[in-house]
């Protein structure tokens, strides 16, 4: 059991509010950790104690979450904000340099905002300012389209986004809320990854009580642009087009029992990756940061120092 973090009301000037936890010298060179789906910042409860000592850790519930600001709109999760969000609350606490770890939803974030930071990168005004990047079972979004594309295991494991879309599930998520929609997502699956202890079960079903936050969680698959075809639609090689590609020293950590994204992930990365660092992660699911924090830790502890 790891206990509560302090946590701190930050106003960002995209115009949304995040709670924050903020741990560890403020000297230090500094960590921003992104939870994804359907969890939060204690995603990170077993990294954030064990890198305060030496970094300035940071971790956020993103919008939608918990007691963050919640817009029911869907196009207020576009990438882009998303993505400007973790820029700001760099600026909202006066970080200039950080390094980004993402999993999961998080994860994709991190990679957009790695490539959009690294020197060089996409948007001028945040270039330079992310210096290394950690990514924890969250796909490459140029490899994972084109998986989803032409990888019938990739398209088979990701129709559950599907069900996330689809406007006429939202009565079930009024009535259930997101554990009445996991449960038809993933109906006759076996779950991804280890379970719960109990008091973080208790956690988030006390999260998902919130109505507001259960559409808000939705509304990161409903606004993003990833195209999922149904099994039956036609395979076949996306359209060609150049994919940037990210040049800062990049660790990803892959548990290879995950069964929304297998390790045909990882082919074709150190093309679009070429300074990266693979960690395979054996017998461990999806939610790789609490189900084996002790080789999260040492993957990032010697590459944090490398």
């Amino acid at each position: 059991m790891v206990g509560d973090f302090e946590q701190r009301r930050v106003k960002l000037a995209t115009g949304v509010e995040l709670d924050t936890v903020d741990m560890g010298p403020r000297d230090a060179p500094v960590l921003i950790f992104l939870h994804g789906f359907p969890e939060s910042h204690r995603t990170w409860r077993h990294q954030l104690p064990h890198f305060a000592t030496r970094f300035r850790c940071i971790a956020p519930d993103q919008r939608g979450y918990r007691g963050s600001s919640k817009p029911q709109a869907v196009e207020a999760y576009t990438p882009d904000k998303l993505i400007a969000d973790i820029f700001a609350l760099a600026d909202a606490l006066e970080v200039d340099e950080f390094t980004v770890v993402g999993h999961d939803w998080g994860g994709a974030i991190a990679w957009g905002v790695a490539l959009g930071g690294q020197p060089g990168g996409l948007h001028p005004q945040w270039a330079g300012r992310v210096t290394r990047a950690v990514i924890a079972n969250a796909p490459h979004p140029g490899i994972f389209q084109r998986l989803l594309a032409t990888n019938a295991e990739q398209r088979a494991a990701s129709q559950y986004i599907r069900t996330f879309r689809d406007a006429a599930n939202d009565g079930l998520v009024e009535e259930k809320g997101i554990a009445g929609i996991l449960g038809l997502a993933f109906e006759g699956r076996t779950p991804s990854g280890g379970l719960q202890p109990a008091d973080e079960i208790d956690r988030l079903l006390a999260d998902w009580e919130d109505r507001d936050a259960c559409r808000a969680m939705l509304n990161w698959y409903r606004a993003s642009p990833l195209a999922v075809p149904a099994m039956d639609d036609p395979y076949a090689e996306p359209p060609s087009s150049p994919f940037p590609t990210l040049t800062i020293p990049t660790l990803v950590i892959w548990a290879l029992d995950d069964t929304a994204l297998p390790p045909c992930n990882l082919e074709g990365i150190d093309e679009l990756v070429p300074n990266a660092t693979i960690v395979r992660v054996p017998d461990c699911g999806h939610f790789v940061p609490w189900e084996a924090p002790d080789a999260v830790n040492a993957a990032m502890d010697a590459f944090l120092v490398s």
